[in-house]
């Protein structure tokens, strides 16, 4: 969301970006669960992912993610498996264990306070059972949902959902757009621990990243300042609406706060075809990711589906053409 701006209008534009890249190739559009922070309106998943679906007709629609100790399993299996029904083979449940939100928002969520995601394994367990075949001695079901098997991946930023993905046999994703010190371990770390399932033969590893592309490096190098002003204010604890570019972030920050959103945004890959196309390339090459999750906030509309749209055309000519997937 911008300053000021009522939730519809960035909720439009979601919509009119999945529109896009549907027509552009790519695989998938997940949307976020974030709780009580101002400018982001991306508190409903389940209601955005009904209505970006119903704007589309092609390409896969999700969460990434929905953090499953906010809700009960049970919920979580009975808006999937109607969405599923209304969607047939467009939903992915893509699961966090993060709260999204800060302690007091956690206690309004009804969460029990001393959960330190240390169930998180049990209640996907509790979710899995919903989803899946029904068995003979199960009292409660999800309906719909029940037999569904919406396509699960679990999402993380450090090492415990990525042993977890892969001692079940999940897909795991990967969020190096904001926490990318941990990528490298977790990405071993989940292919170590893998072991074969009925979903999945082998690892299956996606990637988000920050991507920024535009006509030349200078350019997307100034767009790239409004993600930097989002982190700033966000390690400051202020509301996080989009504001426009600057020329330069040097009179905004001190010098700890730029090395701490440095830290937070090196894996950004920010500048013109050429230079997101050796970006994406020496990332799939670094950690053998099968899919990229494209995460791109600009001031602009125009600008984002610019970038949006160029990155289409970069990974066409990648070879082996990974695919990509968008997180609004």
């Amino acid at each position: 969301m911008r300053a000021g701006e009522p939730a519809g209008g960035a909720i439009a534009r979601s919509v009119h970006l999945a529109q896009h890249v549907e027509q552009w190739g790519y695989k998938r559009y997940w949307l976020a669960e974030h709780h009580s922070i101002p400018g982001l309106a991306c508190s409903a998943t389940s209601v955005l992912i009904g209505h970006v679906a119903a704007a589309t007709t092609t390409i896969r629609v999700g969460s990434g993610g929905v953090m499953l100790p906010n809700h009960a399993p049970l919920v979580v299996a009975e808006q999937f498996g109607t969405l599923e029904a209304l969607y047939p083979g467009r939903i992915d449940l893509g699961l966090g264990r993060a709260p999204g939100g800060d302690f007091q928002t956690m206690r309004a969520l009804r969460r029990d306070l001393r959960q330190g995601g240390e169930d998180f394994p049990a209640l996907l367990a509790e979710l899995q059972t919903y989803l899946g075949p029904e068995r003979p001695e199960q009292t409660v079901r999800a309906i719909p949902g029940q037999g569904s098997n919406v396509p699960i991946t679990l999402l993380g930023s450090s090492g415990f959902s990525a042993q977890l993905a892969g001692m079940l046999g999940l897909p795991f994703a990967f969020a190096a757009h904001f926490a990318p010190e941990h990528l490298y371990a977790a990405a071993q770390l989940y292919r170590d621990e893998f072991r074969p399932s009925k979903v999945l033969r082998k690892p299956y590893f996606m990637v988000a990243v920050q991507v920024i592309a535009a006509e030349t490096d200078a350019a997307a190098r100034r767009l790239f300042t409004t993600p930097q002003q989002r982190f700033l204010r966000l390690i400051r604890n202020q509301p996080v609406e989009l504001l426009p570019p600057v020329d330069s972030m040097e009179p905004l920050w001190r010098d700890d706060e730029r090395a701490t959103v440095g830290s937070r945004l090196r894996a950004a890959i920010v500048g013109s075809d050429a230079t997101v196309k050796a970006g994406l390339e020496r990332l799939v090459e670094d950690t053998a990711a099968d899919e990229v999750i494209v995460v791109t906030d600009t001031y602009e509309h125009a600008d984002r589906t610019e970038s949006y749209r160029r990155v289409a055309g970069v990974a066409t000519i990648i070879e082996g053409k990974p695919c990509a997937t968008v997180e609004a």
